[in-house]
């Protein structure tokens, strides 16, 4: 049985993702900052028949935390085949380039990016047991620098310096990462899961969580031959669903 953790997977695509892997046979860590409410969330998809889905504690914020997190599932598990570093901040809105606040921008990036560093980092030698080790960082369409630059794009003027930048950045983190790890069997990618309405966004995005999480496995449960330091999006009108970096 091969076994993935999702990160900020209590609620909303996160969670929807670990029901959808969990149809398809996997063992789920379900990450979570509060332990009590990840466990209450577990409990309740035992009532609704969903089987081998565990909470952990992990904040990506905070190194002990995941550092326990890998623990634990080195422990019960040994390895780790799917990574999906989903947890991620809006920030206080709006925030324009000529004025935002420094400190807000840190803490976005903090969970974005250095928080997906920190955890993918603690958990590599995990994913390198197993025979097929696959790492989705969660982005946004908003992470394209290439639509930014068209200033004809319908997303070009929301005022989100901290969440575009930081997204960016994990654009960036995923295609050096996969360079890296180009001559293993990593399969490392950007996946934007749409506009899709949640808690994050008030609830405002067109796509239901179950297309979002529908679209995230789509493109981490690949196989041999699956692509890598890709960034895949739905919004993107093509076969393969690439978006332009």
């Amino acid at each position: 049985m091969k076994t993935a953790l999702i990160t900020g997977a209590n609620r909303s695509i996160g969670l929807e993702t670990a029901k959808q892997l969990s149809k398809k046979g996997f063992f789920v860590y379900l990450g979570t900052r509060d332990l009590a409410k990840g466990e209450d969330v577990v409990n309740q998809l035992s009532k609704d028949g969903f089987e081998n889905i565990q909470a952990i504690q992990i904040d990506v914020t905070n190194p002990e935390s995941i550092l326990a997190a890998k623990n634990i599932v080195e422990k019960e598990q040994g390895k780790l085949d799917v990574l999906i570093n989903n947890a991620g901040i809006l920030g206080a809105l709006p925030q324009e380039a000529s004025i935002a606040n420094i400190d807000g921008i840190r803490e976005t990036f903090d969970t974005n990016f250095f928080g997906v560093i920190n955890v993918t980092q603690a958990f590599i030698d995990l994913l390198k047991k197993s025979e097929s080790p696959r790492i989705s960082n969660i982005t946004s369409g908003l992470g394209s620098l290439t639509l930014h630059s068209d200033p004809t794009w319908k997303y070009h003027s929301i005022k989100a310096i901290s969440y575009v930048s930081s997204k960016a950045a994990l654009n960036a983190f995923t295609i050096t990462l996969a360079y890296e790890l180009r001559d293993l069997p990593f399969k490392v990618n950007s996946i934007d899961p749409g506009y899709t309405a949640t808690d994050f966004n008030h609830h405002s995005g067109p796509q239901s969580v179950e297309s979002a999480a529908s679209f995230i496995v789509k493109h981490t449960d690949t196989d041999e031959n699956g692509p890598t330091g890709k960034f895949f999006s739905p919004d993107i009108e093509n076969e393969s669903e690439e978006s332009p970096w």
